[in-house]
């Protein structure tokens, strides 16, 4: 005869559960803030007040742990008209990185965007354009994106502007 243990399902921690991803509100916008601040202050991000994030705080797409509190990582979907959106703040808390978090962000934007009926999604990075590139961002001139969100970008910072189609 031979025995087995019968497999038991694994016990997860509160860490182990998937992300929540949602639409973040007006009284997320300290979080997003303080979140956000680490980035702006490595000039990964360009700088934001608190008060852009109380005004546009409906398009972040907000990540969180279960049972913790404060964002793990963020990112804001603004339309642009003529079916172009802009990708802008994505950022996943540095003890969060690596685990999947952007990916699942970005699959969130992608679907929002899909929902939006947006035809191409724009973003810039100053840093390594992998992650976009491997979510299927190609390099773009300029002169393609949205005009005015185009015409924000500071030359100084030397942003690579990226695109993708939805």
């Amino acid at each position: 005869m031979i025995t087995a243990a019968i497999p038991r399902p694994p016990v997860h921690g509160a860490d182990d559960l998937p992300p929540l991803v949602r639409r973040a509100r007006l009284q997320d916008a300290p979080g997003l803030h303080a979140l956000s601040l680490a980035f702006i202050r490595s000039g990964a991000l360009r700088p934001r007040s608190i008060d852009h994030y109380r005004a546009h705080a409906g398009e972040f797409l907000l990540a969180s742990g279960r049972g913790r509190t404060g964002p793990l990582g963020c990112l804001a979907l603004s339309d642009e008209g003529e079916g172009a959106a802009v990708l802008y703040n994505f950022c996943v808390a540095r003890g969060s990185q690596g685990q999947g978090l952007g990916a699942v962000l970005l699959r969130a934007a992608f679907a929002e965007a899909r929902g939006r009926s947006v035809r191409e999604l724009f973003t810039a990075t100053t840093g390594g354009a992998a992650v976009f590139r491997r979510y299927g961002f190609q390099p773009a001139a300029p002169g393609r994106a949205p005009a005015a969100w185009a015409g924000a970008l500071d030359p100084a910072r030397g942003s690579e502007v990226l695109v993708r189609r939805v």
